[in-house]
């Protein structure tokens, strides 16, 4: 185990519960690290439920063209730690790192603390200490109690498309879910806010009304459409002809205007040229990303393999529509290799690709304990009317996928499982 893991897992046992959403346990410790938070560069604070990422990747992609230097908080990482903290354009070094988690392990005494709430301390103690231009913040669940709602005066604020998923702790409608992620919403700041249910639209302008902020709403302040290839960006400023995004998926090119309409709302440093810049250099692991290396090289040669850790039926949504996308430039018959965290029922997240699979191998996710097991999510597949069959390891799921001349075959169904990939392939993200 290594130093930095030690740590981690030292962290993880003050608090019993891995998901305690309360902002009560991390202010104290924030006041005895000398308020971090107060002392960063200009935020852009991010929730939502799906594109979170994305639109954080375009933001950072755009603003570096630009020669901007850009710190970036993301979670869950893939392989190691160091991914969540991003400091002035570069990865946190390890020894730094270690540092910082065990200044604020020895300020916090032993208190019960949520891991997330403790390392998101770390973070923003690092954010201040590090000289940058911006930060780029995303939440880790929800909005008005997550750990990153801290910045009492951010630049700007983005809420991506809201939907369901973490039911158990976020509410059990698109409305009740909405409440929360527009608990980021703060008076003062501008606000730029993806395309909506109707029912999360109505409870985020409420919001919105309630601090006097007037947003700007894609699919109506803005738009973004592929056309001929391209991805065509209009707002009340004006339009721009613009490369398509490096993200493959049609969703990418939505996401990629919401980013847009954000660095042109809150007045980014950033003009076309950068902007068209950084849609060609973006980079998101384990979005729709094709896999060469070892993995890959398990299968035939005329076989394709992706990557993406979509988890819910949003994501599954735009996964299938970008398989599909492909089919009408190579039609390829499709293996599915999946395993899931057992919040997310299997059934509902294939349900979008229902008749577009040949087969599907179901893993368990390795050293999750509170992974769904491949026979279970076989048998619910089984159930829903597909072929699946459980397999035990990476490998094996791979080597059977062989077996399917000419497959495209697409991992996918748990970032967990996405990161475990990307360590067995011998190609975690820089």
């Amino acid at each position: 185990m290594s130093r930095t893991d030690a740590i981690l897992k030292r962290l993880s046992l003050l608090h019993p519960k891995l998901i305690d959403l309360s902002l009560e346990r991390m202010m104290p410790l924030l006041d005895a690290m000398g308020r971090p938070q107060d002392r960063l560069p200009p935020v852009i604070h991010v929730a939502g439920t799906n594109a979170k990422g994305s639109t954080i990747a375009y933001l950072r992609a755009f603003l570096e063209a630009a020669g901007k230097s850009v710190h970036v908080y993301n979670s869950p990482h893939l392989v190691r730690f160091n991914e969540r903290i991003r400091l002035a354009g570069k990865l946190v070094d390890t020894r730094r790192l270690n540092a910082v988690l065990e200044e604020v392990e020895a300020i916090n005494a032993g208190r019960p603390i949520t891991f997330f709430e403790v390392t998101t301390v770390a973070a923003m103690v690092l954010y201040a200490e590090t000289k940058a231009d911006y930060l780029l913040l995303e939440t880790g669940m929800g909005g008005t109690y997550d750990t990153t709602n801290i910045v009492e005066h951010p630049l700007g604020v983005i809420i991506t498309p809201v939907d369901l998923d973490h039911q158990r702790f976020l509410g059990d409608t698109i409305a009740e879910i909405a409440v929360n992620k527009a608990g980021i919403l703060k008076r003062g700041s501008k606000a730029v806010i993806g395309l909506q249910q109707e029912e999360g639209r109505a409870v985020i302008d409420r919001a919105a009304r309630r601090l006097g902020i007037s947003p700007i709403w894609q699919g109506e302040n803005f738009h973004g459409t592929a056309q001929d290839g391209r991805l065509v960006y209009q707002d009340e400023d004006g339009l721009l002809d613009l490369p398509p995004p490096a993200l493959i998926g049609a969703h990418q090119f939505q996401n990629a205007a919401l980013a847009i309409a954000a660095a042109r709302h809150f007045g980014l440093p950033v003009d076309e040229a950068a902007i068209a810049r950084g849609l060609r250099s973006v980079v998101w692991p384990a979005r729709m990303m094709p896999l060469q290396g070892r993995l890959r090289d398990l299968l035939g040669p005329g076989a394709e393999l992706w990557l993406d850790g979509g988890h819910n039926v949003h994501g599954a949504t735009a996964l299938a529509v970008a398989i599909a996308e492909m089919n009408r430039t190579r039609p390829a018959p499709l293996v599915l290799i999946m395993g899931m965290m057992n919040t997310r029922n299997p059934a509902d997240f294939l349900a979008p690709f229902a008749g577009k699979v040949q087969q599907i191998y179901t893993l368990t996710v390795p050293g999750e304990p509170n992974a769904h097991g491949a026979d279970a999510i076989a048998s619910q597949a089984r159930a829903a009317g597909f072929a699946a069959t459980s397999k035990r390891s990476i490998l094996s799921a791979l080597q059977a996928a062989a077996e399917v001349p000419n497959a495209r075959v697409l991992i996918c169904g748990s970032l967990y499982l996405a990161g475990d990939v990307l360590a067995k392939n011998h190609t975690p993200p820089d």
